[in-house]
């Protein structure tokens, strides 16, 4: 998808929440970190070296401008699809290898990050329609399935199967429904 999509993709979703233009632009720090982060990823992708690497510390310095205004992290090197939202703002956390899918909600105090030993160390890949809840955390190597729901001050550590609701610490499958009514 072209950047442009990409930014319209998001700034849909939030309007799908009840946004208005002005108030989506000028006071949605969600919105402001997912557009920064569209724009950096973008310059992250260039191929062109030197442009690149002039681009990239331009917007980490905006990356950290909007960190210090938002309280939420979103570095350029992280794989996130459309229609991305982010339904708060503050403490959010997600960590450079991240990979997050199309259609995907995230609330605030939400960390995705870094985890484990050996083979299993690593970072998770979260699948399409996903709903993450309040001061959630999901950390390693682990693929959490599409359609999925994991329940706010969950801990996931292992991988969950698409059409599931999780949750607790460990966080465990509560039952089987999906994220449908959430996003």
């Amino acid at each position: 998808m072209s950047l442009l999509s990409l930014i319209v993709s998001d700034y849909k979703k939030y309007k799908s929440y009840g946004g208005h233009f002005l108030s989506i632009i000028f006071f949605t720090q969600g919105f402001w970190a997912i557009f920064q982060y569209r724009i950096a990823h973008r310059c992250y992708q260039l191929k062109i070296p030197v442009v690149k690497h002039v681009l990239l510390v331009l917007c980490l310095l905006w990356q950290k401008v909007i960190e210090v205004l938002t309280g939420i992290s979103i570095p350029a090197s992280v794989t996130i699809g459309s229609s991305f939202y982010i339904g708060h703002f503050g403490g959010i956390i997600i960590n450079a290898k991240a990979t997050i899918g199309n259609n995907c909600n995230i609330s605030q105090g939400v960390t995705i990050g870094v985890s484990g030993r050996g083979d299993n160390r690593g970072v998770p890949t979260i699948g399409n329609t996903v709903y993450i809840g309040a001061n959630a955390v999901i950390a390693g190597s682990i693929q959490i399935g599409d359609d999925s729901v994991i329940a706010a001050n969950s801990l996931v550590t292992q991988s969950i199967p698409n059409h599931v609701t999780v949750m607790g610490v460990p966080a465990v499958v509560v039952n089987q429904n999906s994220s449908n009514a959430y996003i």
